[in-house]
Parts: structure tokens; C-alpha cells; sequence
């Protein structure tokens, strides 16, 4: 059930191919084997199109934010590991053509189970694609 998010700035946008981006954190969070069953995790990504960064007159300014939201019970360093593989993936996927000077972040939060409700369809959908 982990779900991650990607945000960035516009201009991150125009020089690079958000939806390969999108897919490199996917595939490291999959191969890190932190999802339950890849019909647990979600990726997902936001341009936003109104930002400032740093001094707001360089164009060459951008950002790329992730925020992790998981379940209890992993520890500090399996979240500090979670930490360091994704951003070393997405970093990796923006440095191939790389223009802009990005600056970076990554936050894991735990999700209440108390505060959470989860009706996932897929991974029954999967099995029986599987028939």
C-alpha cells in the first residue's frame, strides 16, 4: 500500500519526460520489495505550474519533491533506505539530460491504519487475469 508521489516544477516538465521519471521511482520502490504485491503500490505525479524557487529569477531553478506515504511498522533505516533508493533513481532518470539545477527532497510519512479505509479491486482483477 505504499503510494508515492512526485512533485515538480513546470519547467522540470519541459525538459524532461515526467512519465519515465514516474517509472523509475516505480520500479525501484518494486525491486526495494516494500509493496505487498505490486497491486499494492501507487506512483503518481504533479507539474505545478505555479512555483517559486530560490530567488525566483533564474529560470534554471527547479524542484522535485516525493513524498512516501506507508504503513506502520518499518523501521528508521528501512525508511532512510526508502529514502536514499528513490532519490538516487529519480536523480539518476533526470541527470541523463539534465539542464536544470533541481533541487531535491523525499519525505516518508506512516499512514494511521486507524485513519484509513482501502478497497483495492486490482489485485483481484490481476488474479483473475491470471486464470
Amino acid at each position: 500500500m505504499p503510494h508515492f508521489t512526485i512533485e515538480c516544477s513546470a519547467n522540470v516538465a519541459e525538459h524532461h519526460d515526467i512519465d519515465r521519471l514516474v517509472t523509475a521511482v516505480h520500479r525501484a520502490v518494486l525491486d526495494m520489495g516494500i509493496a505487498p504485491s505490486p497491486a499494492a503500490l501507487r506512483t503518481r505525479a504533479a507539474v505545478r505550474d505555479h512555483y517559486l524557487v530560490a530567488d525566483r529569477n533564474d529560470p534554471a531553478h527547479g524542484f522535485v519533491a516525493i513524498t512516501a506515504r506507508i504503513g506502520p511498522g518499518r523501521s528508521a533505516e528501512m525508511k532512510q533506505d526508502i529514502i536514499q533508493t528513490v532519490l538516487d533513481a529519480a536523480e539518476a532518470e533526470l541527470a541523463q539530460a539534465d539542464r536544470l539545477v533541481i533541487a531535491w527532497s523525499m519525505e516518508v510519512h506512516e499512514i494511521d491504519a486507524q485513519f484509513r479505509q482501502n478497497r483495492n479491486h486490482i489485485r483481484a482483477h490481476i488474479q483473475e487475469g491470471e486464470r
